[in-house]
């Protein structure tokens, strides 16, 4: 079996970024972390989550993210599934984060996307199903 135990994300402000993925996972610590260099670049680090997934989140970004209505390779988005969308998209309200789109609600699925402060755009989603045949199916 395989599964995705971390991504590693660089930002260009550590606090900013670890107010929005705390908001999004509560549950989640700071695990970890540390400051080094990287290619002569000072940077500080942290890992945030729980035992067996994490965001690794190194505070050496410069300049700008890919633009997401681009057609740059790169990442477009990376995708959590919650148990509770509205009680997620709640919880980064308060902490005054806004959905930047809905992706549209699906009989079996609602999802919202949401851009971190660095514009890295991050989806969340609730099955409504647990039939893998009707949650893979897009109107």
């Amino acid at each position: 079996m395989i599964h995705l135990e971390h991504v590693n994300l660089v930002v260009s402000h550590l606090e900013k970024s670890l107010e929005f993925y705390q908001a999004a996972f509560p549950h989640w610590r700071i695990r970890g972390g540390g400051e080094g260099e990287w290619y002569g670049r000072p940077r500080k680090w942290v890992h945030l989550g729980d035992d067996y997934q994490y965001i690794a989140i190194s505070d050496h970004g410069q300049g700008k993210s890919r633009d997401l209505k681009g057609t740059q390779p790169g990442l477009a988005h990376f995708a959590y599934v919650t148990d509770n969308i509205d009680r997620l998209v709640k919880r980064m309200q308060d902490a005054g984060f806004e959905a930047t789109d809905s992706g549209g609600d699906e009989e079996h699925r609602k999802n919202r996307y949401f851009l971190d402060p660095d514009g890295i755009e991050v989806e969340f989603v609730e099955y409504l199903t647990d039939d893998t045949n009707q949650r893979n199916v897009y109107s």
